[in-house]
């Protein structure tokens, strides 16, 4: 199977690169912002919107203004790739599917992509405007072919490249186990045969020395280079939390796909369940959002038959024995006893199992419905072919009875 995956590798450029880096992710930066301004100032002045190619029109005019030619120092289509990633947030933000376009800050993540002519070898990577390769500490080969790298500066200041390329994936071997999946807090996944993986809390685990890091930077001068260095020290221990519960995902996403043939998950509404702030920060801490994304696209790659039930559906509060609804459980209820068949009953076991049956129900009634328009097409088909052989039949009847007709005649 063909897929399109990335590497993540960090980098380690010299006091030179660092600063031509640092001229790239500010060229980046002001393009974008430049041109968002652009847009917003013409649509409330003139009601007129702009797209990528007049955007690129002005970026070339731009670029021969004696004010900015300092554009010119920077890869064109790097540049190209800020006004891309522009017109993109544009148009989701017209289908709805995410919020207009803010300004970029230079305090967050810093990044910029190259769409083309990268060349790594050796732990060495070579991208345009920059006369020396950028050292690589390669962890894992990289195979296949690269599409596209995108160079990145985090709060910590910590340089990454991330080489997206073509790659040929070995799938898991089949199996023949169906599981259905409850995310939880407590636990963090549950699944229908009993098995359970555990939420590791990685911002409690580290809560400490997160507090008293900031506890140390709020003490410190605005301005000053004890604030700047304390700040770093703060990135860091944000980011080996961020590190620690991306691996923990991984592992758990990847032994549920590695283990079963058929995944049946809850389709989850994160940021509306974000809104509930006596559980906001659990629920951010455990990614559920992100463990559903790398569950989804896992199964893609595995050949695995991933099915999602509807959010509504009461999988809490459903006995997966009688069906009985319990309409007044609470979350608080780990274990209830169902009225009606007396069965005690695992809150988070139960609603597994309900899951992977109605997943199992979704999935059989779409294969059913395939099937069934198959055999109407088919059955259509042998019907017109028996009307065009009997129209046949009856015109060749009725040129022979006309031959004869004439022949007596």
């Amino acid at each position: 199977m063909v897929v399109i995956k990335t590497f993540k590798y960090r980098c380690y450029p010299t006091k030179e690169q660092k600063r031509l880096l640092a001229k790239h992710f500010g060229s980046k930066r002001f393009v974008y912002n430049y041109f968002l301004n652009e847009r917003k100032s013409l649509y409330l002045e003139s009601k007129e919107t702009l797209n990528y190619y007049d955007n690129a029109k002005s970026l070339t005019a731009l670029k021969k203004d004696e004010q900015y030619e300092w554009l010119n120092e920077i890869n064109s289509q790097t540049l190209q790739a800020a006004l891309r990633d522009l017109d993109t947030a544009y148009n989701r933000f017209f289908r709805k599917q995410a919020r207009f376009p803010c300004f970029k800050a230079k305090h967050n993540n810093q990044l910029f992509r190259v769409p083309q002519f990268i060349k790594y070898e050796n732990g060495e990577l070579k991208i345009p405007k920059f006369k020396q390769p950028i050292k690589v500490n390669e962890d894992r080969p990289l195979t296949g072919k690269i599409l596209f790298a995108t160079l990145s500066k985090k709060p910590s200041g910590k340089y990454f490249v991330s080489i997206t390329v073509e790659t040929e994936h070995t799938p898991y071997a089949p199996t023949d186990k169906e599981v259905g999946v409850d995310l939880g807090i407590k636990d963090l996944v549950i699944c229908s045969d009993g098995t359970k993986y555990s939420n590791i809390k990685t911002t409690n685990t580290n809560k400490k020395q997160l507090i008293y890091e900031q506890r140390q930077l709020s003490k410190k001068i605005k301005g000053s280079n004890s604030r700047w260095r304390q700040r770093v020290k703060v990135a860091r221990v944000h980011e080996r939390i961020s590190n620690i519960r991306h691996n923990h995902l991984h592992q758990t996403s990847s032994s549920i796909v590695r283990e079963n043939q058929t995944i049946c998950m809850e389709t989850l509404t994160v940021v509306n369940m974000m809104k509930n702030h006596c559980l906001a920060k659990a629920i951010a801490d455990a990614s559920w959002g992100e463990l559903l994304r790398q569950i989804k696209y896992k199964s893609e790659w595995n050949e695995r038959t991933f099915i999602q039930v509807d959010r509504f559906f009461p999988s809490s509060k459903t006995c997966n024995k009688c069906k009985y609804i319990k309409s007044d459980l609470t979350l608080k209820d780990r274990e209830w006893v169902c009225p009606s068949c007396f069965v005690e009953l695992d809150r988070d076991v139960n609603a597994a199992e309900n899951i992977l049956e109605q997943g199992l129900k979704i999935y059989n009634s779409v294969l059913g419905t395939k099937s069934e328009s198959v055999a109407h097409r088919a059955t259509l088909r042998k019907q017109n072919k028996q009307k065009r052989e009997e129209a046949f039949s009856l015109e060749k009847s009725t040129s022979h009875e006309t031959q004869e007709s004439l022949a007596l005649g």
